[in-house]
């Protein structure tokens, strides 16, 4: 991996497959040159597997107990802040601290600034989908029909997870955090305002939906759907639903028979109207009738 950063928003791109010298632009319109910087053997000064500061002369991190190790020899992973060489798998720059995260330096996916925090967003692959993720509030742009293919991933992901007794187990307790606020925000590709919408109608998990370009999904939106889903509440909601939509489509039969024979829906509950006064009526009168015989008996 090659990496090159923008002197002025500092977003990294891997330029290994590009040609050298060739020239590109980054999300906040800054001109960049695909020429990697010359790395220098740099003392270690941080763990490369949690960024966190090392002890002089320690052999392993405090922190996360990984090994510090220094690189001298040519090649490997350079960091384009300070120029130091590192291992090829460090998630942080041994010198510096700065964290490895290129984003896609070519791609079909157009820049598109964040819903929340006005930042540009960067392009991110989760489980093969293509993404936007804002840096700053961690939301993430699914666009198109991304979403649901999104979703099933990171259900099947959790559930994974949870099998193998890794991580935390997803969340299950409901939706957004509770707020006085109802805030409707933009499509960051139209700017029309987006619908709020409850995902599956009765998760708590209210999400911001544009018909034509995609979903935004607040910071831990996903997991919090994951775990709805895990939980069993999303098939519930989704027999619900299917119950709901066949007693409309009763309903709609009912009334395109009733058209066909000239009864108007109207017709249709004087008539339903008439035949339960006479049933209340009738029933009435034997009542009556009944205590009239128990009376002279």
């Amino acid at each position: 991996m090659k990496l090159v950063a923008c002197p002025d928003c500092h977003a990294q791109y891997d330029v290994s497959s590009m040609v050298p010298d060739s020239a590109f632009d980054c999300r906040c319109g800054t001109s960049l040159v695909a020429t990697p910087p010359v790395g220098v053997d740099a003392k270690a000064q941080r763990c490369t597997a949690c960024g966190a500061v090392a002890r002089d002369g320690a052999e392993s991190c405090d922190y996360c107990g990984s090994g510090i190790v220094p690189v001298d020899h040519r090649g490997g992973l350079i960091c384009p802040e300070c120029m130091a060489r590192n291992l090829d798998d460090a998630r942080f720059c041994l010198a510096c601290g700065v964290a490895f995260a290129p984003s896609e330096a070519r791609t079909d996916m157009p820049e598109r600034r964040c819903p929340c925090c006005e930042t540009w967003m960067a392009v991110r692959e989760v489980g093969g989908l293509l993404v936007q993720e804002c840096t700053k509030c961690l939301g993430l742009w699914a666009p198109d029909d991304v979403f649901d293919a999104l979703v099933d991933r990171a259900t099947t992901a959790a559930r994974e997870r949870g099998a193998e007794g890794a991580g935390a187990a997803p969340r299950v307790d409901g939706g957004n955090p509770a707020s006085s606020q109802v805030e409707y925000r933009r499509c960051p590709t139209c700017d029309a305002l987006m619908n709020r919408r409850n995902f599956r109608k009765r998760s708590g998990v209210i999400i911001d939906r544009c018909h034509e370009h995609g979903t935004w999904l607040d910071a831990h939106e996903l997991e919090r759907i994951a775990g709805f889903v895990l939980s069993g509440r999303a098939a519930e909601a989704e027999r619900l639903e299917t119950r709901l939509r066949g007693e409309e489509q009763r309903a709609a039969a009912r009334a395109a028979a009733h058209r066909a024979r000239g009864i108007t829906v109207e017709d249709d509950h004087w008539t339903s109207s008439i035949f339960t006064t006479k049933r209340r009526d009738r029933s009435a009168a034997e009542s009556v009738l009944g205590l009239l015989m128990s009376l002279l008996d």
